[in-house]
């Protein structure tokens, strides 16, 4: 039988190491599926891990296969290089798959549908930021492998080390806001300060988490608005979170009406609109007068719901509904101005006041023997003059005095 070529050889045997990896990957597959074919997570294991097991498996099976059947060169180090960084490239794709296989399984125990999911929000925050933050660590290390596998690295290492102490520096004041961030976004997930879909009352927008990342967040607010805020947003502004703890929560409806209000009445018809409606939690129904002053009297109602959304609905149906009660059977409650007419008022009202004559000629302040500002006595005409009489200059006043009194 004649011999192969050393080319023929090599693609034989990349082919047959193709073809077991598609055994093995197959084989494999085909076991997870029957060891847990009452069970879920083989399926999630499968779909998750599955590609980048195959393509792992078959660069090492070709790896192999080249390095025993290529013949001898001074390129076969640059192929060996290339099978290097690509299996460094294919490892660190499994791992980062199996990373997160695992963190979806422990999130499998916490489900998002049910009423009271306080734990499973907090645990899908916590996780969903443990997943980034292991994809960067296997990222950072597949690029120090790689880095590692080219010759010349270890010499530029002394150099790196040594200038070290400057790029830190640089490098901190560079990225100084964006770590304050990735921290920032580390401590809300795990101080569980706000977690994902929790709903929140920031800038004066209320809305709940969408989404969170190692340096924003994503508010979703009620009118389909995104709000992306950096992480230090929330570690250095106050904000509301109205579902840190329970869900539920307390509503007002306030009321100004005129003081001939009934407030039993008003606490009867809420007592009909609440048992009437799914949106009341059942919890509290209180309607009580809290100030009277300014001519009205404020009534307020307390609701509760199970959730934000249903208590906006339900105060607005309270609303909507005690404001067309009071319109149909107590419009003396509609509050209104009243205005108080004294007794020098209503004697004015009896007696008009006539137009009185326009003033005569020579009956003024005047004529009546009073004194003016400007006008009535010599005193106000010497006061006048000095406003409305001709200013005489230097030249004119020496030239008057020379002339004496006959002039």
């Amino acid at each position: 039988m004649p011999e192969l070529s050393p080319w023929l050889e090599v693609v034989v045997a990349v082919v047959a190491a193709i073809a077991v990896a598609v055994v093995i990957t197959a084989v494999a597959a085909l076991a997870l599926r029957l060891a847990g074919r009452r069970r879920a997570w083989p399926k999630v294991l499968v779909a998750r891990a599955r590609i980048p097991f195959r393509i792992t498996l078959t660069v090492a099976l070709v790896w192999i296969a080249v390095e025993l059947t290529l013949p001898g060169g001074d390129w076969r180090f640059l192929v060996t290089l290339a099978f290097r960084v690509a299996f460094i490239i294919a490892v660190a794709w499994l791992i980062a798959a199996a990373a997160i296989f695992l963190e979806d399984m422990g999130l499998g125990r916490y489900r998002l549908d049910v009423p009271d999911n306080r734990v499973a929000r907090r645990m899908q925050t916590q996780v969903a930021l443990l997943r980034r933050l292991t994809i960067v660590v296997v990222v950072i290390l597949a690029l120090g492998a790689i880095l590692l596998s080219f010759p010349g690295v270890e010499t530029l290492g002394a150099s790196i080390l040594a200038s070290a102490g400057l790029l830190s520096i640089v490098a901190g004041l560079a990225a100084q806001s964006s770590l304050a961030n990735v921290f920032a976004g580390i401590q809300l997930a795990f101080s569980d300060a706000i977690r994902i879909d929790d709903v929140v009352v920031v800038e004066g927008e209320w809305g709940r988490i969408e989404e969170i990342t190692l340096t924003y967040i994503v508010v979703h607010l009620w009118d389909d608005r995104r709000l992306v805020l950096p992480s230090t947003w929330f570690t250095t502004n106050p904000f509301q979170n109205w579902t840190r703890r329970t869900s539920e929560l307390l509503g007002a409806v306030e009321f100004d009406l005129d003081w001939s209000v009934s407030p039993d009445r008003i606490r009867d018809e809420l007592t009909r609109i609440l048992a009437g409606t799914e949106l009341w939690d059942r919890r509290v129904s209180v309607l009580q007068v809290t100030d009277a002053v300014g001519g009205y009297v404020r009534v307020r109602i307390l609701v509760t719901a199970v959730d934000a959304p249903t208590l906006f609905d339900l105060r607005c149906l309270v609303r909507e509904e005690i404001v067309a009660w009071l319109t149909r059977e107590s419009p003396e409650s509609v509050p209104r101005d009243r205005v108080q007419l004294s007794r020098s008022d209503a004697a004015a009202d009896r007696h008009p006041v006539t137009a009185q004559p326009e003033p005569v000629a020579g009956t003024g302040t005047a004529a009546r023997g009073g004194a003016g500002l400007f006008t009535g006595d010599d005193d106000a005409k010497a006061r006048a003059g000095h406003f409305t009489g001709a200013i005489s200059l230097p030249g004119e006043e020496r030239d008057e005095g020379r002339a004496g009194p006959g002039v």
